[in-house]
């Protein structure tokens, strides 16, 4: 089962990501919100709640209780290659 080690909020709602696999790349949350909504996605419009992103138990999570799932943002189309 993969997981997320490592988070970091680097700007314009892109989060840089590190998995178990050893696989790194941007989550450019901005581009995720276009096609979703929720209560629980709003706060995500603010870039300062943005930047209180966490790891729980592997997962993407935020103060709220939102957990995106490490198998969902590994994804190829969800996450970009850094160099």
């Amino acid at each position: 089962m993969i997981k997320i080690l490592h988070c970091e909020y680097k700007q314009d709602f892109q989060i840089f990501l590190e998995f178990s696999d050893g696989e790194k790349g941007l989550f450019d949350l901005k581009e995720y919100l276009t096609t979703r909504s929720g209560p629980l996605l709003e706060p995500l419009q603010e870039e300062d709640y943005v930047r209180r992103c966490f790891i729980e138990a592997g997962a993407l999570c935020w103060p709220n209780g939102l957990a995106l799932s490490p198998a969902r943002l590994h994804e190829p189309h969800i996450l970009k290659q850094v160099a």
